[in-house]
């Protein structure tokens, strides 16, 4: 069956673009539910706190490979078919999940999950922006990727809750969390399958090959400071989706699964109410407060962890979660903004691919500094590293926006 003939007894493009919004949000979701079951895991099998780091790594680098190799093929093979390819991927992670529980499992589980995003993530936010250009072409462009950024970071947000609620009311923890998202991932990708289709397979002639590491010509700099802003803001957000139960445990000596998963939610839940709040105010003023929440959200984080207060250590991470989200959102709206039409998809892969390696390389370099140095140390030192590099990302951005949207 044509896509032509498909689009005619699927959904209109109005609809289709909730559906993908909504995808979207729940396969983000089950890619975070995991956080505060790393704890439940660890006990049962005994491995170290640097052995989380690696369970949680290895999805990013399933990320990034995905992104690298796959993430902007849908430029020329379409959006709805990797959509649903990447929601298919995600319904087989949670396959090994339920069926190969030990550290190996988890490490390859984490891996296809994170291939899963991968391929999902620019063709997503692509998808969702030709989508609402068909069904509202009046609109202005950042209310598509406002939608998107929720998507996403509502859906990192969610995951953790519900992880949590998993954990501490219902029974087997384990066990049924994936056995839901299984069911739940493949009736979207039933709902993913009546989508309207926005690019037509043939479109773009074009061989094969890996994404490019490269930049659009226009505006290098403006960029490279969004996909270093991208990379910076996504380590906060690694930290958190990581390490949450264990900083609460050691840190503030609270065990409890639901508060970790609350707490990630509330970075994350920042993060996208945010994007969604400031959606309508000019790209500088919304880099403005992205950059000084930045800045006073991972000073209190800091001071929190400090003077071991737990509500000041979350008011932190939620103010500089609202920062992060919006520069998040920004460095994408400003990459499609400078990527031709025909490489969009190519541009948005890029893009994420540095966040994403911005959630692998520090909790990596976390991990490892773990086994030698005291947790307080390494949270200081890599608070301040992040708030270095986004205040300096989010300034860049801030001056080099224009003065009138």
């Amino acid at each position: 069956m044509t896509d032509t003939a498909l689009a005619r007894r699927g959904v209109s493009h109005s609809v289709g673009f909730w559906i993908v919004a909504i995808t979207f949000l729940l396969v983000m979701a089950y890619s975070t539910v995991p956080t505060p079951l790393y704890s439940i895991y660890q006990a049962q099998d005994g491995f170290p706190v640097s052995t989380i780091t690696v369970i949680f790594a290895a999805y990013a680098v399933g990320v990034v490979v995905s992104l690298f190799f796959v993430g902007h093929i849908s430029d020329w093979v379409g959006r709805r078919r990797m959509l649903l390819i990447a929601v298919l991927i995600s319904v087989l992670s949670a396959a090994l999940f339920l069926l190969w529980s030990d550290v190996e499992g988890l490490i390859v589980a984490r891996v296809v999950n994170g291939m899963s995003i991968g391929v999902l993530t620019a063709t997503a936010t692509a998808h969702l922006g030709e989508l609402r250009s068909f069904a509202r072409p009046e609109e202005s462009s950042l209310v598509s990727a406002s939608v998107a950024g929720a998507s996403n970071l509502g859906g990192l947000a969610l995951g953790p809750l519900i992880g949590g609620v998993f954990a501490d009311f219902l029974p087997n923890p384990l066990i049924l969390p994936h056995a839901v998202f299984l069911i739940v991932l493949v009736v979207g990708a039933i709902a993913i399958a009546t989508v309207p289709e926005t690019v037509k397979p043939g479109d773009v002639r074009t061989r094969y090959r890996p994404q490019r590491l490269a930049v659009p010509s226009r505006s290098r700099g403006v960029f490279i400071a969004a996909a270093f802003g991208a990379f910076a803001g996504f380590a906060l957000f690694g930290l958190f989706t990581s390490l949450a139960p264990t900083i609460l445990r050691g840190t503030f000596h609270e065990p409890d699964h639901l508060l970790a998963g609350a707490t990630t939610f509330a970075v994350f839940g920042a993060a996208a109410a945010g994007q969604v709040v400031l959606a309508r105010l000019p790209l500088r003023r919304q880099l403005l407060v992205a950059t000084i929440s930045c800045g006073v959200g991972l000073v209190t984080i800091a001071v929190g962890a400090l003077v071991a207060q737990l509500g000041v250590f979350i008011a932190g991470g939620v103010i500089a979660g609202l920062g992060v989200g919006v520069l998040f959102k920004s460095a994408i709206a400003t990459a499609g903004s400078l990527a031709e039409p025909s490489r969009r998809g190519e541009t948005l892969s890029f893009i994420f691919l540095v966040a994403y390696s911005g959630l692998a390389i520090p909790v990596l370099a976390i991990g490892f500094a773990l086994t030698f140095a005291r947790e307080m140390d390494v949270l200081l030192a890599f608070v301040a590293l992040v708030l270095t590099c986004t205040v300096a990302a989010g300034s860049t951005m801030t001056r080099r926006a224009p003065r009138r949207d």
